[in-house]
């Protein structure tokens, strides 16, 4: 730690009231430059000491603040000055509005994958309208945390059951842990390996968000790149390796009429619909665009 951040961490361990922790952690922050949110990230990590909410915080600056929370926040604030991301600090990611566990066996939840999802559950929707009596099958791939296949069941009751996979054992613990918190690990079964390989099965809705960046990606950022695993981060070849391994899996793995929903970086639209074009000829195509118009995620609808 540079001898500023150590004067800064003694200074912040020795705050009292809740107005100056909150001032010393933002300007710690904004000195290092870490993100574009240093007082909202400021605020949530002392929420996460004092166990109270940000409106509690901001409406008492002359709260006391304890020796001990004091250190734990300063301890808390260097570690997110050295680039670590908040929701490991908390250990807590919001994603459709379940409350989930994060810590570094997964990647961390993104936006733009909920509009995956939403995506999917319009599909899902739609096969349980027309027969109700034969639910549809899913499968998610590249589990990760558990988000995809836990909104999707949260979210859409009447599907019975769901598979989930992924090739990290650690990933599919707290996977399982975020199914049983919210109520939904009776529906979703968890299976161990690589891609598709495990799916006893085929299924009708397939949904992935698998490694998609480059290996030496210059753009991804510390706070990923430091703490975030590799190997839900980084694809085979030029990131899309394990894209196109699982398209060429997939018509093995799905019934007749299935979709399949692939998240993929803001910059490999024209390649993953080149991809999925050249696994699924009579297929129907879609692009999907994240919250900043970039394309994110391609719906793919085969005939039957």
């Amino acid at each position: 730690m540079a001898e500023d951040d150590v004067a800064r961490r003694a200074a912040l361990a020795e705050a009292r009231t809740v107005g100056t922790a909150l001032a010393l952690a933002e300007g710690w922050l904004r000195a290092a430059q870490v993100g574009e949110t240093p007082v909202l990230d400021a605020q949530i990590l002392l929420g996460q000491v004092t166990g109270g909410s940000r409106a509690a915080t901001l409406a008492y600056p002359e709260r006391a603040l304890t020796a001990e929370q004091a250190a734990r926040y300063a301890e808390l604030i260097a570690r997110r000055a050295a680039h670590e991301p908040v929701a490991y600090l908390t250990g807590h990611r919001e994603f459709l509005g379940l409350d989930l566990l994060v810590d570094r066996r997964a990647l961390i939840p993104r936006p733009e994958t909920e509009l995956l999802v939403e995506a999917a559950l319009r599909d899902l929707t739609e096969r349980l309208a027309r027969a109700p009596q034969s639910p549809p099958l899913v499968a998610d791939i590249g589990v990760g945390s558990g988000a995809i296949p836990i909104a999707l069941a949260v979210s859409e009751p009447r599907l019975p059951r769901l598979y989930a996979s992924d090739l990290s054992p650690d990933a599919l613990a707290l996977a399982r842990e975020n199914a049983a918190r919210l109520g939904v690990a009776a529906r979703i079964t968890f299976v161990q390996g690589d891609l598709l390989a495990p799916l006893p099965e085929p299924v009708d809705v397939l949904t992935a968000n698998l490694p998609y960046v480059a290996l030496g990606d210059p753009d991804v950022p510390r706070t990923v790149s430091a703490y975030e695993p590799p190997l839900a981060l980084y694809g085979a070849d030029d990131g899309l390796g394990h894209i196109r391994r699982l398209l060429e899996q997939a018509p093995a793995h799905l019934r007749p009429g299935a979709s399949l929903y692939l998240e993929f970086g803001y910059d490999q639209g024209a390649a993953i619909e080149r991809l999925a074009r050249a696994a699924f000829p009579q297929a129907a195509l879609r692009l999907g665009a994240d919250y900043a118009g970039w394309d994110r995620y391609i719906a793919i609808r085969l005939p039957g």
